[in-house]
């Protein structure tokens, strides 16, 4: 009699923890189709953003974008560093997965209700809730086949189900003023970012893989890069209908400054050469401010497109500061998870010295293209002389 599988062993599978030294580990198609649903949803923030500034109401438009990033790029997050430890392929793992994708694309519809005069949180936390019930469940199967880290596990499970119930009480209680929801919302938010710092150290640290978590990261900086890619291409459809100069120079200098934010974020130095939890963390967190910063700069190139084609009575100072703050975000966020760490000498500082100097640019007169000289500089200046420093470093040994 020949042995034949069961019929559910496809189906549902132990969910055994991955070893975190597999070789050749990469993104999976399911990776990348989560990472496509995720930045629907952070084109839609990033559309809110843009329309915020274009209409005037730039600081509102800031704390609401910030808001919705930061829950996209949580359950992304989490996600994403599971996966890397866990992923066993199954049918229900799958399935679950696809189901955090739901409430993506639910969080996404809600989104536009976030900018206005009173904002409605009520799809953007549904569809949140959504995502990280999954999540729990992602957790629990975890816990019962890896008793290794079944109390890091239970932990996590647990954390993220008190924020959910957080999350439904905040729903309860609308509507407040905003103060009060920005308030109720920065609550959560810390009580979210809290669970792996509390879960991890109970037990062995979850075995996410180095190498796969850094090209998951570098894989949505790319997307969310392409917001930028997006505006620019927003400025040449403008210039097919009527000519215009500031156009043309909008889309040069959007191609730059996308360039150069992509060579400074995937220069030679390794991002994350620890696996200590407190780097880890400060790594993983940290690059919020890198991916909200990058869509940001998008959001800013179509304001400015706005401004040039009279579709909105904002300054055009207005518009160059909606592209030079995030990209001098950008580059002091790359400086803190990654370069005081990997480069010596001035190179370390390079990019965060040259972000401020993109923020005087407009200032005395430069506008768009001192921002975007300034960028490409400093990716020069900073990977030239990290070159420099690490030849002499080996000629020293």
């Amino acid at each position: 009699m020949t042995n034949q599988a069961s019929p559910i062993a496809g189906f549902l599978r132990p969910l055994h923890s991955r070893d975190p030294d597999e070789h050749h580990r990469v993104a999976t198609s399911l990776e990348l189709l989560f990472d496509l649903v995720s930045v629907i949803a952070i084109a839609s923030a990033a559309a809110g953003l843009h329309h915020a500034i274009a209409e005037n109401h730039a600081a509102q438009g800031v704390i609401t974008f910030a808001m919705a990033f930061f829950a996209i790029w949580w359950a992304w997050m989490n996600f994403t560093w599971f996966a890397s430890a866990y992923d066993n392929d199954d049918v229900v793992y799958r399935l679950l997965t696809m189901v955090i994708m739901g409430g993506s694309l639910t969080m996404a519809a809600g989104i536009p209700a976030l900018f206005t005069e009173e904002p409605d949180f009520t799809m953007v936390i549904f569809g949140y809730v959504i995502m990280r019930i999954a999540m729990i469940v992602l957790w629990l199967r975890a816990a019962y086949h890896d008793p290794n880290r079944r109390r890091t596990a239970l932990a996590y499970a647990a954390g993220i189900f008190i924020a959910q119930l957080y999350w439904v009480a905040f729903l309860a209680v609308q509507p407040v003023s905003t103060g009060t929801a920005y308030a109720m919302f920065v609550i959560g938010a810390i009580l979210e970012i809290a669970v792996p710092a509390i879960a991890e150290p109970l037990s062995a640290n979850t075995p996410w893989h180095r190498h796969h978590i850094i090209e998951r990261y570098g894989l949505l900086n790319i997307i969310v890069l392409g917001e930028t890619l997006l505006s620019g291409s927003m400025a040449l459809r403008q210039v097919a209908g009527h000519f215009d100069i500031m156009l043309v120079h909008t889309a040069l200098s959007a191609l730059v400054i996308v360039f150069a934010l992509w060579w400074a974020y995937f220069a030679r130095q390794e991002h994350l050469g620890s696996r200590k939890l407190s780097r880890s963390l400060l790594w993983g967190y940290g690059h919020f401010f890198i991916f909200a910063s990058g869509a940001a700069v998008g959001a800013g190139f179509a304001a400015l497109v706005d401004i040039i084609t009279h579709h909105s009575e904002v300054p055009l100072l207005v518009g160059d500061y909606a592209v030079a703050i995030p990209v001098a975000i950008y580059s002091a966020s790359l400086w803190f998870v990654r370069d005081r760490f990997a480069c010596n000498g001035f190179s370390r500082y390079a990019l965060l010295i040259f972000g401020l100097l993109g923020l005087v640019a407009p200032a005395i007169g430069l506008g768009l293209e001192g921002i975007a000289a300034t960028t490409a500089l400093g990716v020069i200046v900073r990977n030239s002389l990290a070159a420099h420093e690490e030849s002499g470093d080996h000629i020293g040994h």
